[in-house]
């Protein structure tokens, strides 16, 4: 934050987290008629979190694999969060989760919270990157949770700015023409 108090800039982020796992998620294959697929799967229930917060308006990410999914590691998120780019004022919207409220939490003062409205996952575009890195683990077997992490990390680091911006740019957020003169 610059010493008048101002930030230098305004972004919009949509914050989710997901969970990923050793448990092999099944999906479709092509195989001739009548012929079943055979797909290597293990049933292990070993898992890590996948926190994330994406910008529309810029294609911004801020990933972080943790390992639970609870208001400590909400509060960690945010830290990091906030210092990726501190002179810019985060407007992050995000679901209900009972961590997200804790009153525990220190929010940062570069980051302000907007909450959607109750079960209303459709509304939330960072739902949509998880189901893309889903798509992508369909089928795979991962023999350990550091080969799994690893993988997370892989896909983290390869989704670009046009994808996030092309993923999440939902018409809703822009009737307005606020963000055009952000």
């Amino acid at each position: 934050m610059e010493k008048n108090g101002l930030f230098k800039s305004v972004n919009l982020y949509f914050q989710d987290e997901s969970r990923f796992g050793l448990f092999t998620r099944n999906g479709k294959a092509l195989t001739a008629k009548s012929v079943k697929p055979i797909c290597p799967c293990h049933q292990i229930f070993q898992t890590t979190y996948l926190f994330g917060t994406f910008s529309p308006l810029n294609g911004n990410k801020f990933m972080l694999e943790l390992p639970n999914c609870d208001s400590t590691n909400f509060q960690i998120f945010l830290n990091e969060f906030s210092m990726e780019n501190p002179n810019e004022l985060k407007i992050m919207v995000l679901d209900n989760g009972a961590f997200h409220k804790a009153k525990r939490l220190k929010i940062p003062e570069n980051i302000g919270l907007i909450f959607l409205p109750p079960y209303s996952p459709e509304l939330n575009p960072a739902e949509k990157i998880w189901a893309k890195f889903k798509r992508d683990f369909t089928n795979r077997l991962f023999h350990s949770i550091e080969e799994l992490k690893k993988y997370v990390c892989k896909l983290a680091v390869e989704l670009s700015k046009d994808e996030v911006v092309s993923i999440c740019s939902y018409n809703y957020i822009f009737l307005s023409n606020f963000w055009t003169n952000v």
